[in-house]
């Protein structure tokens, strides 16, 4: 395999690097007039007739923040510009949480999703770190909201989402959200620890004071790492009843709806069967919570989940790339490629090959990143494809464009990165040696 795909040479070091510098400028034409992130193109030209959205929003202020602590120039602004719209029209100041997005004429779109919430939280924790202007205001924000409305203390668990005006509650839970939660709590975890380590009186600090037990203020992020971690310890416990094929849909008492969208299972958000992509993405950040909290005991069941995932998913059906989604035994159901799986299988095997030292892991990363380049990358803009056929063709009948950075930008930048760290925070950290 060529040393440009072979993890630790200085020839994928600069492979990565040259990457994530043409993804930040592929980003750059991302702000609306008010902040919001528009949906961009194939190559990079904004679509403005399509609505402007929340979460899309957050991943740019995350990526952008995260350049600027880069060093990479424009990148201060462009992460200015995204929490300007977190909290100008994508907040909703009559209900308080965020719209899921409004229209191209800014009408805003229904229901408050957590999903939306939980990347506000990390947008506004990488904002914080890199020094954006209201970053803390927003963080503050976001926490308080979430904590009132999306997580319940009860489960140990997060609900999905509420009406518009956060007096009804839909039954339907989800797993999704419940990963981008425990990506969102590992992160203001990480931001709030350097927030009282920078302040000398913590009590001046904007942000969260309210969600600090007295005798964690010596760690503040603590109770969030304490959350995750119960999160975690469901996701196990449903991996193990499956085989580590994870079911991804519940009903309001947390029961698994194996058959959900049966009939539509290419559904963008919600998709039949098992994720190959998110039992990946799941394997990476239980390793990152075990190496944070320096608590072992789920290391074996992050190798399971992403072994069983890779094993299903990877060369499935005689063409390279991983499938979108398989039944419950493991057959293909959705054969197409989606980007952001490849980014995760980049970034988990990195992170398992650091913690287990096995080769087959490093295998594995080198053969993601030769797909990478020869089939995912387009070169021509230095960007992804988003959406491949099973002949690796492109399509866009989920993912049409390339609607944000986030997947494809950290994958660029976790393979060489602390595990025990969100990738804000080691970037951080990395930009004050």
């Amino acid at each position: 395999m060529s040393d440009k795909y072979t993890i630790d040479t200085q020839e994928n070091k600069a492979f990565l690097a040259e990457n994530a510098r043409r993804l930040l400028e592929f980003g750059r034409r991302f702000p609306s007039p008010g902040g919001g992130s528009y949906y961009l193109g194939d190559d990079g030209t904004p679509w403005t007739e399509r609505p402007r959205e929340t979460w899309i929003t957050c991943r740019m202020a995350h990526v952008y923040s995260i350049g600027h602590m880069m060093g990479v120039p424009g990148c201060k602004e462009l992460a200015e510009a995204a929490i300007k719209g977190l909290l100008g029209e994508l907040y909703d100041s009559d209900n308080g949480g965020w719209f899921a997005g409004i229209t191209s004429d800014g009408a805003p779109l229904p229901n408050k999703q957590c999903y939306a919430h939980a990347f506000v939280i990390l947008a506004a924790s990488s904002a914080v770190l890199a020094g954006i202007k209201d970053a803390e205001k927003l963080l503050n924000m976001a926490a308080l909201t979430y904590d009132r409305y999306f997580w319940n203390e009860e489960t140990g668990l997060a609900v999905d989402t509420w009406n518009t005006e956060f007096s009804e509650l839909d039954t339907y839970r989800g797993l999704n959200a419940n990963m981008h939660t425990v990506e969102a709590f590992l992160a203001i975890a990480d931001a709030m620890d350097i927030i009282y380590a920078d302040n000398s009186d913590p009590e001046d600090t904007v942000g969260l004071r309210s969600f600090i037990l007295p005798e964690n203020k010596e760690r503040p992020g603590h109770v969030y790492r304490l959350r995750a971690g119960r999160i975690i310890n469901h996701v196990v416990g449903w991996a193990n009843e499956n085989n580590y094929r994870l079911p991804e849909h519940f009903t309001e008492d947390w029961k698994p709806d194996y058959d959900m969208n049966k009939d539509k299972p290419d559904d963008p958000f919600k998709p039949y069967g098992a994720t190959p992509g998110h039992g990946i993405e799941w394997a990476r950040l239980i390793s990152q919570w075990c190496l944070a909290t320096r608590r072992i005991e789920h290391l074996d069941n992050a190798c399971a989940l992403y072994d069983r995932a890779v094993k299903d998913a990877w060369d499935a059906d005689g063409a390279e790339g991983l499938v979108y989604t398989t039944d419950w035994d493991g057959i293909p159901v959705v054969h197409d490629r989606m980007h952001w799986t490849l980014a995760e299988a980049i970034n988990t095997s990195a992170v398992l090959y650091r913690i287990t030292g096995n080769e087959k892991y490093s295998h594995d990363y080198s053969h993601f990143m030769k797909y990478l380049d020869e089939t995912v990358l387009d070169h021509e803009t230095g960007s992804w494809f988003h959406q491949l056929d099973e002949t690796n063709k492109l399509k866009g009948t989920v993912w049409p464009g390339k609607s944000d950075l986030y997947h494809a930008f950290q994958s660029m930048l976790i393979p060489y990165s602390p595990i025990n760290l969100s990738i804000a925070t080691a970037v951080r950290k990395k930009s004050e040696e």
